[in-house]
């Protein structure tokens, strides 16, 4: 009898503890770092979690002004947040244009992280351009940038 006592106390007080650490820990364990695609073929992100959820990284892509038709930009992070699986990161400006993302991270299609779009990150994309007049304007869609498998990356 008193073995079960002791058996009913230890599932009632630690078992909950225990649920409670693993569904809070889990989104914190997975690691978003890595190349989605972005906009176009041929353009990625490179994003990279940091300590205490920071992000860093940037955004490669085409030059679509007229005086960057068709040239490589890189537009560095000049802020970025992770907290839980929301994502948030803000670029640089780069000849008058700039991004704000503000999205999730989640599961995407990929069986395992060596898979395309094993995560995706899902949300909203704002590019704002700045004109000679420093007249700001912004257009807003919604996006999913897939991730690019790790072990092309690791070659």
């Amino acid at each position: 009898m008193r073995v079960a006592a002791v058996g009913l106390f230890l599932l009632c007080f630690l078992s909950p503890s225990s649920v409670s650490a693993q569904t809070q820990t889990t989104p914190g364990n997975d690691d978003y770092s890595g190349m989605y695609a972005f906009l176009r073929e041929g353009e990625f992100i490179q994003l990279t979690v940091e300590e205490k959820g920071t992000l860093t990284g940037f955004i490669s892509r085409f030059g679509d002004s007229e005086s960057d038709q068709g040239v490589f930009l890189n537009q560095f992070f000049k802020s970025g947040k992770l907290d839980g699986t929301k994502v948030r990161f803000t670029t640089e400006s780069v000849h008058g244009s700039w991004f704000e993302f503000e999205g999730v991270a989640v599961r995407g299609a990929g069986k395992n992280e060596n898979e395309e779009g094993y995560v995706v990150l899902r949300g909203s994309l704002t590019r704002f351009n700045s004109d000679a007049d420093k007249k700001i304007t912004s257009q807003a869609r919604r996006v999913e940038f897939k991730s690019f498998p790790k072990n092309a990356t690791s070659n």
